[in-house]
């Protein structure tokens, strides 16, 4: 007996991961991996009469990966035991399968009926002031500093849900809340150090089971924002790794020259290619190899864990293109395989939009190549540039004002799925929308107004809708400020009408109304879209179905035009006139439409 409890000792398990597994998934080989002290020496069984398909050991002796066959298996605890060379068992470790959700494998995800709410947790709101530090991570709050953490949290996020509901958003994507015990600048989440868990200074996995069921009592939708490409330098695994070839290495770090044309080029030199895939984003997160099947199936399964533990109703993949290409189309598949409506969005930051459209699913242009990435939906990034210098522009010319957004919208041909399009003014890592254009009213609703009615799924940042700014010139930091509100004594508290000041009111007003409106509105999620060419910078487009016809009129000029209707007759029919959404006054079709300087009319006509 104290022979056993010395052993055991010896060969502890300190990971398990996935910490625990579901009966009845679509696949049923479940890749358990164990971590502990020499563990390797020992060879696992397990009960149930449970089939091990696979034992992996690798050059480390410290993990085993147990691949064990789980069909059949139902919801009940199961034990590992692992036995020494002579057959004797050394120690046990039990392992739970549960049950999972009704209709779990057929949930239903985010789309074009959606509105996105992108938050930062650490800079949203700060419910809970107790765990802006933790002994078990490194960085401490420190609001004075752009750079560092706030302390804002998941119970911020719960206490402000009515906010966000009111708003008219129905998603929220919060970027990433699992650990990130980075030294310094641990606030974006993007350096993870473990995956199983929620930042404690965020809250804990059971505070993120409290935010995904309070947006499921309101029909809403949470969205996990989740990183294939790269860990942080200070996750666990990174510390003591598997196989030396888990993260990419040259050895050890070299920086992606993120040329992601590379993906499909084929006149692309191998080494630029390495360098764009295997380089590392930045220092301080090592790259995942993808190509290795030991972490390709860690990463599904960690994936699949997340969707089933949280009840997820989709994820938002950063720097999806960067990923090893064939690995990240079969890391998509899993999961679309077990949840067939279940949405991804990927991060492909580019700006072209054959090259964006490469990276949707069943792509035609990928095709050719002979490549389908599964990812059902990417970011319509070449709106995003448009959008960002169009409003400034009065005096359009030929490839200036808003023949810019109208020629974006010429390539939707491009892709095979233009309803699940993410559209967007900006996002966490862009130039804040109102500081481009110096917190000009005007344009900001030209702006949402051309966001909320095209097609796709619109995501917002949040603060925008109350006027928030910030200098991407001044680093990150500035773009991601705190929401005004969200720390007790904060003097101005934009989250209710009465703490708001004037201007915010006037920009959440705005907003409220459109988003609210667009929520009923099937022409606008899933309708056709006829557009007219730009005249006087004015730009012109009709959303319509069977049922009913939304026409949109959006003046870039700096001057007060008139339209004549009578060009428009193809799309306004038998309809005499329109009633504007965002002032509720009644416009008549029959000659010309008066339009105030920068000024947006979205017409229901009658």
């Amino acid at each position: 007996m104290l022979l056993l409890c010395s052993t055991f000792s010896f060969a502890q398990v300190s990971k398990t991961e996935p910490p625990f597994w579901y009966a009845g998934m679509h696949n049923p080989e479940l890749q358990v991996m164990f971590y502990g002290k020499n563990i390797a020496q020992y060879n696992p069984a397990v009960s149930n009469g449970i089939v091990i398909k696979n034992v992996v050991k690798t050059e480390n002796p410290n993990y085993v990966f147990v691949t064990i066959d789980t069909k059949n298996v139902k919801p009940s605890e199961i034990e590992f035991s692992f036995k020494n060379s002579k057959g004797k068992t050394v120690f046990k470790r039990p392992y739970s399968i549960k049950k999972r959700r009704e209709n779990s494998a057929i949930r239903e995800s985010f789309d074009s009926s959606d509105v996105i709410y992108l938050l930062m947790p650490d800079r949203f709101a700060n419910g809970n002031t107790a765990n802006d530090n933790h002994k078990e991570t490194t960085e401490k709050a420190d609001r004075n500093n752009n750079f560092g953490r706030h302390g804002g949290d998941i119970e911020g996020i719960i206490n402000n849900l009515d906010y966000i509901e009111e708003l008219g958003a129905t998603a929220i994507w919060s970027t990433p809340l699992c650990e990130d015990n980075d030294s310094r600048g641990s606030y974006h989440g993007y350096a993870q150090s473990d995956v199983y868990r929620i930042d404690p200074r965020y809250g804990s996995n059971e505070d993120y089971l409290k935010l995904s069921a309070e947006l499921k009592k309101r029909d809403m939708k949470l969205i996990m924002d989740y990183v294939t490409n790269h860990w942080g330098s200070e996750h666990w695994m990174y510390k003591d790794l598997p196989t030396y070839d888990w993260v990419h290495q040259f050895p050890g770090y070299a920086q992606s020259n993120y040329r992601m044309t590379t993906q499909f080029d084929p006149n692309a030199s191998d080494i630029d290619t390495k360098y764009c895939l295997d380089g590392w984003f930045v220092s301080s997160m090592p790259d995942l190899n993808q190509s290795n099947p030991l972490v390709l199936t860690y990463l599904i399964q960690n994936a699949i864990w997340w969707i089933e533990y949280a009840d997820l109703d989709g994820f938002r993949v950063d720097t999806y293109s960067y990923n090893d290409k064939e690995g990240i189309a079969k890391w998509t598949k899993a999961i679309t395989d077990e949840y067939p409506y279940f949405n991804i969005v990927g991060e492909v930051w580019m700006h072209d939009q054959a090259q964006m459209a490469y990276w949707q699913k069943d792509s035609k242009i990928a095709a050719i190549q002979s490549y389908n990435s599964y990812l059902p939906s990417v970011m319509d990034f070449t709106l995003h540039d448009a959008v960002g210098s169009v409003f400034n522009e009065s005096n359009p010319s030929w490839n200036d004002g808003m023949i810019k957004v109208y020629d974006n919208f010429t390539n939707d041909f491009l892709y095979p799925d233009i309803n699940n399009v993410l559209v967007f003014l900006e996002n966490h890592d862009t130039g804040r929308f109102n500081e481009i254009y110096k917190n000009d009213f005007n344009k900001y609703k030209l702006g949402m107004a051309l966001i909320a009615t095209v097609r796709g799924i619109p995501q917002i940042y949040y603060g925008s809708e109350i006027g928030m700014a910030g200098d991407k010139g001044k680093g990150d930091g500035d773009i991601r400020r705190d929401f005004p509100g969200g720390w007790p004594g904060d003097a101005n508290n934009a989250f209710s009408k009465s703490g708001r000041n004037a201007g915010q009111q006037k920009y959440f007003e705005f907003t409220s109304k459109l988003l609210n409106w667009r929520k009923g509105k099937e022409v606008i999620h899933n309708g056709k879209t006829t557009h007219y060419l730009p005249e006087n910078n004015v730009y012109v487009y009709f959303r319509y179905n069977d049922k009913e016809t939304v026409m949109v009129a959006i003046n870039n000029s700096d001057k007060a035009q008139t339209l004549g209707t009578a060009r428009f007759d193809e799309s306004i029919k038998n309809y005499t006139s329109g009633k504007n959404v965002l002032d509720d006054k009644n416009v008549n079709l029959s000659k010309e439409i008066s339009m105030e300087p920068k000024s947006v009319m979205i017409l229901e006509l009658q």
